[in-house]
């Protein structure tokens, strides 16, 4: 298999708006012009496409940022005043919905994932069983927005913790990253899974495509790194996203297999599968454990992330079956 080694350095331009949030945040981007704050945010829909690529366009000025959008705008206290409002918005909906904590253990939490069905009715048990080529290819379109960025948002994480905590959180990130080789990216190993398939491999390629309810789930890591605050929760997430990863990839790597599908597509879930069980026992371990034993009044906020987690993915699964269901299209 011919995997790029060298792609070259993306330069993004501001999406199209949805709606007078994004609107009105796009517009001060392109113009150099001030944003203020939010009118009507109490009437945006928290997990809407509005609110959610507005989100998602002030977090990206703190990746790659815009080709048309000055540098300096990424800490510009007018766009981050605009932000925080969209982000106070979002999140307290997530925190109304994931519901009360009380009583529950980042370990039980962990113990519960583990636990693998035998039988489901989720996307990745659709497509293992009876998914169609279409299906895959409108899945990686909508999980491009995060995967061509995978890992990089809990590295927001790293200069946050200290100790056993941070040396073994590193250990995962790196071999997210490649492991110091730049074909083994796993944000390069999606790029060339979207060529394989005959899609565009761009940086935010799909991003004026891209419906809201896909969108939440990068905001969420977004919002968990970028804060200090939530240092806890982006642990969580991470815990849960890498417990999940290996048998949710081996559904996929299966219906592929199913399809033949190309080697490129079939290499980045069989990736997942072997690197995401070792991350499991080491998250679990030396980096969960590792942060309540020296933190313990972080717990609850590692339990939060790994809820904030479920919802999000679970409201993602729920919404892409319905389309399927509907028979109408995916991507805008």
């Amino acid at each position: 298999m011919s995997i790029t080694t060298s792609r070259a350095v993306a330069h993004p331009t501001l999406p199209s708006p949805r709606g007078p949030l994004s609107g009105r945040l796009i517009d001060s981007l392109r113009h150099g012009t001030p944003v203020g704050l939010p009118a009507d945010l109490e009437g945006a829909r928290p997990y809407g496409d509005d609110l959610q690529l507005a989100l998602y366009v002030a977090y990206e000025l703190h990746y790659m940022g815009f080709v048309d959008v000055d540098d300096d705008r990424e800490w510009d206290p007018d766009i981050l005043r605009y932000r925080r409002e969209l982000e106070h918005r979002f999140f307290e909906s997530v925190r109304t919905d994931v519901g009360d904590l009380a009583g529950s253990s980042a370990e039980s939490e962990m113990a519960e994932l583990s636990i693998e069905p035998t039988t489901g009715d989720g996307v990745s048990f659709r497509l293992r069983d009876s998914g169609t080529w279409e299906q895959y290819r409108e899945l990686f379109a909508l999980r491009s927005l995060y995967h061509l960025k995978e890992a990089d948002p809990h590295a927001w994480a790293i200069p946050r913790l200290r100790g056993a905590t941070k040396a073994a959180f590193v250990a995962v990130e790196f071999d997210e990253f490649g492991g110091g080789r730049g074909d083994a990216v796993h944000q390069e190993l999606f790029a060339d899974l979207l060529e394989a398939a005959d899609l565009d491999s761009a940086y935010l390629g799909y991003l004026d495509a891209v419906p809201g309810w896909a969108l939440a789930p990068v905001n969420l890591m977004s919002g968990f790194g970028l804060h200090r605050a939530s240092r806890a929760a982006a642990v969580g997430h991470l815990a849960a996203t890498e417990i999940t990863s290996p048998p949710g990839s081996q559904r996929l790597l299966t219906g592929l297999e199913k399809l033949d599908a190309p080697e490129a597509c079939r290499h980045f879930y069989r990736e997942h599968v072997e690197a995401d069980a070792v991350h499991e026992q080491i998250l679990r371990t030396d980096v969960v454990g590792s942060l309540i034993q020296g933190e313990p009044e972080l717990e609850s906020d590692v339990v939060f992330g790994i809820r904030a987690f479920l919802l999000v993915e679970d409201a993602f699964d729920a919404n892409l079956q319905a389309v399927w269901d509907a028979g109408t299209p995916v991507l805008r």
